[in-house]
């Protein structure tokens, strides 16, 4: 099978292996396997119990599960149909015996407003509370909260963290806690690490290229390249996802 006869749900199974190895290579071997699950128009991949449930992955600090991860990417074909997107994606970090996550990263392909990839820290300050109440009165996602009788939290907002193109992927999750909370790790996990972490980004680039080609194209003549455009390249659009929020 080449590459251009992959199906959606065999490029989706890649991905969830390509997820397995990272977080067994990370925490340990028995981090639950990640499996692909067709929904539909798009491909659920996260690790699954038995009745398709997502399973939280345990996190451990010397030796004792003190944090969960929810892991979860729903998939589809990107405009052109030829490479796997992601249209949904969530990230979240649980407290061992806790429902309400300490850290929520979240990617949603379709939206600008909130921003498509945002991160949501579920704690309390009071004057982040008091700026909230602060805001337009009838703009303000805060506002429309109050008219509900709810009073804003820190957690409903939606902290942008690079738009679409660079947002943070599980690798940079992981990195944070084992540098902030010393979190249990296999031997040579930063290799692991490292190594996963290069591929996406160099994934990311591929795209935001893709998006801003003309740039990229001038950017390498100046380095020394030649480069021209072939006759069907089309003219550079100025709303790709590399320029939304």
């Amino acid at each position: 099978m080449t590459a251009n006869d992959a199906t959606l749900d065999d490029r989706a199974t890649e991905f969830a292996d390509t997820l397995t190895a990272l977080t067994r290579g990370v925490l340990g071997e028995d981090s639950p396997q990640f499996s692909a699950h067709n929904v539909g128009n798009r491909i659920r991949v996260a690790p699954l119990a038995a009745d398709k449930r997502s399973m939280r992955i345990p996190v451990k600090i010397d030796g004792e599960r003190c944090l969960n991860l929810h892991v979860q990417h729903l998939c589809c074909w990107d405009g052109t149909k030829k490479y796997l997107a992601t249209d949904k994606a969530d990230i979240h970090v649980f407290f061992e015996g806790e429902s309400d996550p300490l850290l929520r990263f979240e990617y949603v392909r379709n939206s600008k407003n909130p921003p498509g990839a945002h991160l949501q820290v579920h704690a309390h300050r009071d004057e982040m509370a008091y700026l909230l109440r602060l805001a337009d009165k009838k703009k303000g996602r805060p506002a429309a909260q109050l008219r509900k009788g709810k009073l804003p939290r820190l957690s409903e907002m939606h902290l942008p963290v690079g738009g679409h193109r660079l947002r943070p992927a599980l690798e940079d999750v992981l990195l944070l806690l084992e540098r902030e909370f010393a979190i249990d790790v296999a031997p040579g996990w930063r290799d692991v690490l490292d190594a996963h972490l290069r591929t996406w980004r160099v994934l990311q680039l591929k795209a935001a290229v893709r998006d801003a080609h003309e740039e990229a194209a001038a950017t390498l003549r100046e380095i020394g390249y030649e480069v021209a455009a072939g006759p069907d390249v089309e003219p550079q659009r100025t709303d790709q996802r590399l320029y939304w929020p």
